[in-house]
């Protein structure tokens, strides 16, 4: 079984910036691809970004240039740096692996 457990929304100002967090539980994770999705209100959830074990990264074309993802094997943790944020950011954020999910944490940006 693994768990994942997201922190790091809130509610922030157009331009502002968050981290978030993933902690996962379960001694492989430092094997497969983990990922970040979100989905906005009325909206499907979308891939945001996602990296690799070795550290190869994938981001959307809506968040190239303002979030980052990277992860720490160590700490059984991934993270998405969200820079310049804006309004249409707002969504709940998921973490992903494999077919696990997070509950979610919510991110908030007003205009």
């Amino acid at each position: 079984q693994v768990q994942l457990v997201e922190s790091g929304g809130g509610l922030v100002q157009t331009g502002g910036s968050l981290r978030l967090s993933c902690a996962a539980s379960g001694r492989i994770f430092s094997i497969n691809v983990m990922r970040w999705y979100r989905q906005a209100p009325g909206k499907q959830r979308e891939l945001v970004a996602a990296v690799t074990s070795g550290g190869n990264t994938h981001l959307a074309d809506s968040v190239k240039g303002r979030f980052t993802i990277s992860r720490d094997n160590a700490k059984n943790t991934v993270y998405l740096q969200m820079n310049s944020l804006k309004p249409e950011d707002t969504a709940v954020y998921y973490c992903n692996y494999l077919d696990y999910w997070g509950k979610g944490t919510l991110v908030t940006v007003s205009s």
